[in-house]
């Protein structure tokens, strides 16, 4: 199955795992001992993590590295500020018609 970052950020485990690994790299086990789930678990959310490009995975000895790879992140940056721009050009609208509706009441009524 193709993921994409949107799913990846979906679940409010995976944007904690990458709220961690945004300030350091760790191993598996490093990352599991901060959560109330399996080892297996975790594995689960760093794999679909990884397959959308937000974590890499390193080998090293005997132990799997994760470091995040925030830059792919930039893709949701781009979709919520298409409708941030939406949103702003509609309260700047909505302040327009009440500045309107103000202007137009008969003196000493509000």
């Amino acid at each position: 199955m193709r993921r994409d970052v949107f799913q990846a950020i979906a679940d409010p485990t995976r944007r904690s795992i990458l709220g961690l690994l945004a300030l350091q790299t760790l191993t598996l086990n490093a990352i599991a001992e901060n959560y109330q789930i399996s080892r297996p678990a975790v594995s689960k959310h760093i794999k679909i993590l990884n397959e959308c490009g937000l974590v890499e995975i390193r080998d090293v000895g005997r132990e799997r590295y994760c470091e995040a790879r925030l830059d792919k992140l930039n893709e949701v940056s781009v979709w919520v500020e298409q409708y941030k721009q939406f949103w702003e050009q509609r309260f700047d609208a909505l302040e327009m018609y009440l500045d309107k509706l103000k202007q137009n009441k008969p003196n000493g009524k509000e």
